[in-house]
This record gives structure tokens, C-alpha cells and sequence, in this order.
């Protein structure tokens, strides 16, 4: 699937009007961003990159957020604990200028898959709780729900 969505990008597209067409900043934040929930670290280290790039081309705050938060689970994924919670802080810190609650959940998210990955689980606990209460708030149920399992997870291993 990821040969032919770059494929896609070397096709001549012509917008039906004028501001109807994706740019390339758009399409590599679907794609670091998709990365990222599916903890595919290869492909967040890919798309994050130009993202990232074009994100500061472009003076693209909530982009580069998006990026930085792939940048950190692909630095997670890889056992790069130090550079995943300087890429998350980063895009927390962005997502809180911004106001994006949704956005500062998810990245919460990923901070609490972190300390789980650190073994410091009263601190992903906090960090899950925190999530959710803003997935509530939002009534982001399937990013509750995500983040419930995720708990009840953690639960489980601290049981075992």
C-alpha cells in the first residue's frame, strides 16, 4: 500500500477549484499521522521527516506537532526513550499553544505508552487518566475507549 500512495504523489493532479487539492504537507501529515497509530516506526521515521520539514517551510504549527509526535513513537518503538520524550514534549507543548484538546489526548496517549515502555507505570497511569478525562470531555469515544483498554492493561501487567 505505501508504494502506491507514493506513487499517488508523482501523479499530475489538477484541483476541481482552486484550494481543493491536497498538498504535500497534508498528505505527509495523513501519513505520519497514520503511521503513528499503527505504531509503525519505519514509516513515521519516513513520512515524519518530511513532514517536519515541510511544516517548518511553511510555518505549519499544528504539522510540525503532528510530526514531532510521530518522530516520538517511531523514537520509542526503536528504544529511544530520551529522544521519544523530547519529540513528545515538544508536540505536547505545540498542542497546548494551539488549544487542540483532541491532539494534547493523543499525545498524552503516546507519553503513557512511554512510561510504560520505562516500566514507571504510575506515571502512565496519570498520563491515561489524563487522556481520557479529556476524551470524555470531547466524547471521543473511540479514543476512550482506546485509552480504557489501555489502562485495564496496565492494570493486567502490574497484576502479573
Amino acid at each position: 500500500m505505501t508504494e502506491t500512495i507514493e506513487q499517488a504523489f508523482k501523479l499530475a493532479g489538477q484541483p476541481v477549484k482552486r484550494g481543493s487539492m491536497a498538498h504535500d504537507h497534508d498528505m505527509y501529515m495523513m501519513l505520519a499521522d497514520a503511521a503513528a497509530q499503527t505504531q509503525d516506526a519505519t514509516a513515521c521515521r519516513a513520512y515524519a521527516a518530511r513532514l517536519e520539514e515541510l511544516a517548518e517551510r511553511d510555518g505549519h504549527k499544528l504539522y510540525l506537532a503532528i510530526a514531532h509526535r510521530a518522530w516520538g513513537v517511531a523514537h520509542r518503538l526503536s528504544g529511544e526513550h530520551g529522544e521519544a520524550e523530547t519529540r513528545l514534549n515538544c508536540a505536547l507543548e505545540i498542542f497546548r499553544d494551539l488549544g487542540t484538546r483532541w491532539q494534547i489526548g493523543r499525545t498524552l496517549v503516546e507519553l503513557a505508552h512511554l512510561a510504560r515502555a520505562r516500566a514507571t507505570r504510575d506515571a502512565a497511569r496519570d498520563l491515561f487518566a489524563h487522556a481520557l478525562a479529556i476524551f470524555e470531555a470531547l466524547r471521543a469515544q473511540p479514543d476512550a475507549e482506546r485509552t480504557r483498554a489501555a489502562i485495564a492493561m496496565l492494570s493486567k501487567d502490574q497484576a502479573s
